[in-house]
């Protein structure tokens, strides 16, 4: 399971163009799963991915899908609506590139073992509010790439990936999140979203561990969102600068994204309140100088600092003072596409390196 959420995360870490996914994937996964708690129900043996195993055929088949044993995939078919007569033992559902606009009350009637669904890249701009009800083993929900402008009432309450990439979301409720307590992954990167768009409450009872929120239209960094993420994704927003309460709820995060935004000041100790961040993206922003107290995070290995405006480099701007600090040492430090001669920065500036390869220097070209 936990393997399973790390490829989850490490997935959704940067938004990307659509591109379809294939759903026999999920269903590996979900097999080994089951196999590993014990909980198998049938003896089938679902390894073999041959088209020998679809039956499009079969009475109990919906039209226009293709069927095998426990999925249903009706992708590509230019669907106006969710199908019917869904079997009742389908745990994996594949409607990605159809016309759909919205989700009936009993679209998805009887269907307790379903646990992924599929919607992405449809025409979806409305969900009805019992339209999840009695799906409690559903723990995969995609809806990017629709037309989706707050997020939709109800959601299952055992989801542990929730996506809606590139919706038109401008507006995070109250308790939109309510109850869903073992969602890991949360992806609304892509949405028209402001900071006065999120509601105070919007996460309670949430304890998600990546939460992702690039190239919306966000100013700031949010101050609500969980206090349990360990990787937060900021990238390509309108955020002009860090400040020292913008992390202290977050305790737990590991990674940062905060690249192609407009920064120019980061508070001296901002990411002191984030003992354990191991990996921090600040490139392409309006940076002058390299942000302060880094050489007070321990486990701190990778820092992203190229395409800034950085004119120079402190001997003792990565690395702690004392030479008998425990740190862990860098792995990656970038300095490329800064205005820094990189001939006036002293060798002992990279003493916590692994070695010449960790850090990126060159020449600055207007």
């Amino acid at each position: 399971m936990k393997a399973f959420l790390l490829l989850c995360l490490l997935a959704l870490g940067k938004a990307k163009p659509y591109q379809p996914i294939d759903v026999m994937d999920f269903m590996k996964n979900y097999d080994i799963m089951m196999a590993d708690s014990d909980d198998d129900d049938d003896d089938d043996d679902n390894d073999d991915d041959d088209d020998d195993n679809y039956d499009d055929k079969d009475e109990n088949c919906p039209a226009n899908c293709r069927c095998s044993p426990r999925v249903v995939q009706c992708s590509d078919q230019g669907l106006i609506s969710i199908p019917e007569k869904i079997p009742e033992d389908t745990v994996i559902i594949d409607l990605q590139n159809n016309d759909i606009t919205d989700i009936k009350e009993g679209d998805f009637k009887g269907l307790s073992k379903l646990y992924g669904l599929f919607l992405i890249n449809n025409k979806i701009s409305k969900i009805h509010p019992k339209a999840f009800r009695n799906m409690d083993n559903l723990r995969l929900l995609y809806l990017s790439y629709n037309l989706l402008t707050e997020i939709p009432a109800n959601l299952p309450p055992n989801v542990i990936e929730l996506r809606f990439h590139e919706n038109q979301i401008n507006r995070i409720q109250k308790n939109a999140f309510k109850g869903l307590q073992k969602l890991h992954v949360l992806e609304l990167g892509a949405n028209p979203l402001a900071n006065s768009g999120i509601e105070l409450g919007a996460f309670n009872d949430v304890s998600t561990l990546y939460v992702g929120m690039a190239e919306a239209k966000l100013t700031a960094v949010p101050k609500d969102l969980p206090s349990s993420i360990t990787e937060l994704s900021l990238d390509y927003n309108k955020i002009a600068k860090v400040e020292v309460e913008d992390f202290i709820r977050y305790k737990n995060l590991q990674r940062l994204g905060l690249g192609f935004n407009q920064i120019k000041f980061v508070e001296n100790g901002s990411f002191v309140s984030t003992p354990r961040i191991r990996e921090i993206h600040l490139e392409h922003n309006r940076l002058k100088k390299v942000p302060p107290s880094l050489n007070a995070l321990r486990y701190l290995q990778v820092i992203y600092l190229h395409g800034n405006k950085i004119s120079s480099v402190g001997v003792n701007d990565f690395c702690p003072l004392t030479p008998y600090a425990k740190k862990n040492l860098y792995t990656g430090i970038s300095l490329f596409a800064n205005p820094v001669k990189y001939w006036n920065i002293q060798p002992a500036t990279f003493r916590c390196v692994t070695g010449r390869r960790g850090v990126q220097l060159g020449n600055f070209r207007k």
